[in-house]
Parts: structure tokens; sequence; C-alpha cells
């Protein structure tokens, strides 16, 4: 029965990593188009004329782009951890404190982030809000919906680490080399 629980929780892990994975290398390829807008603006602004659209494009991009990437951080382990003491303990040890950290603090907070996030992009969609910073005046309730979708991928992605961290306090071991996973112990 253990073995079964452990290979669906190493499944349940990989596919979540999987797909945390994708959408950080997806979503790193923002910094194209971000780029292109930004150095167009520089070149407009000394050359030309001034462009109304390019600072929204650039902060709706830049946002988007950092937004979408925290889970795929999480995953890489990029996130700041203030570890005085957590690199001197044991595996079993930084597992328990990893996951009563996911229990108490990570997931409730995410949660409400989701729930207030969500109320924000639905309020931004009712109104079809549309952005003040420029003449222009795009659409932004697409890009708000870019909120609850990091919030929920973020939150997916602490489920594996919530688990590995289980995991560890099991004295199961967990591969810390992140681009390398593998979670088959056969």
């Amino acid at each position: 029965m253990r073995r079964k629980i452990d290979s669906t929780v190493s499944w349940l892990i990989r596919n979540i990593e999987r797909v945390s994975k994708w959408t950080g290398l997806s979503v790193a390829w923002l910094a194209v188009p971000l780029v292109v807008v930004v150095v167009y603006e520089v070149i407009a602004r000394k050359f030309f004329t001034p462009t109304q659209w390019a600072f929204d494009l650039s902060y709706m991009f830049y946002g988007s782009h950092f937004m979408l990437l925290a889970a795929y951080a999480l995953y890489r382990q990029k996130h700041i951890r203030a570890d005085i003491w957590y690199g001197s303990w044991s595996p079993r040890t930084q597992g328990l404190v990893d996951s009563t950290m996911y229990l108490f603090l990570f997931f409730p907070g995410m949660a409400l982030f989701l729930w207030i996030s969500f109320d924000y992009f639905h309020y931004s969609w009712l109104l079809r809000e549309t952005s003040t910073a420029s003449a222009w005046r795009p659409i932004i309730y697409p890009f708000k919906a870019v909120i609850p979708v990091a919030i929920a991928l973020l939150i997916l992605q602490g489920i594996a680490e919530f688990l590995k961290s289980v995991r560890r306090v099991l004295g199961i071991e967990v591969p810390t080399i992140v681009s390398e996973v593998s979670y088959d112990e056969s």
C-alpha cells in the first residue's frame, strides 16, 4: 500500500513540475517582445516622436512575465530563503520546517491572494476596464487575468514542494538537482 501511495505522490510531483517547467519556459519568451517594445520606444523617442503605446505594452509584458514565472522560480528553488540555520539542518528537519511553513503560511496566504485577485480581475472584466496610464487607453482586463492564473500556478507548484518536504520528513530521498528530477525509486 505504501509503495502505491509513494508512486502516486511521485507521479503527482512529476506532473506538477512538468506544468511549472513548461509554463516557465514558454512564458520566458515574453521577454523578447518586451525588449523589442522598449528598444523601439528608446529609438523612437531619440530620433522620431515618442509612442503612446510603448509604456502600456511594456508594463503589461513585464507584469505578465514576472507573475507567470513565479511558479517556475519556485520549481527551480530561486525564491528567497532566509537560511541562517536552515542549511545546517538535517534533510528531515528542513522538510519539517518547510512542510509546516507551506501548511500554515504559504497555502493560506496564496488562497487569500487567489480569492482577492480573482475578484480584482472579475470586477475589471465586468467594467471592460481600460488603462488610464496613457492616451492610448488599451483594454487591460485580459492582463489582469494573469494575476489569478499565476497564483493558481504558484499554488500548484507549492503542492509539489509541500509533498517533497513531507517526503523528506518521512526519510524518502528527494532529488536536489531540479533540472534532472526523477522520482522513480525502483
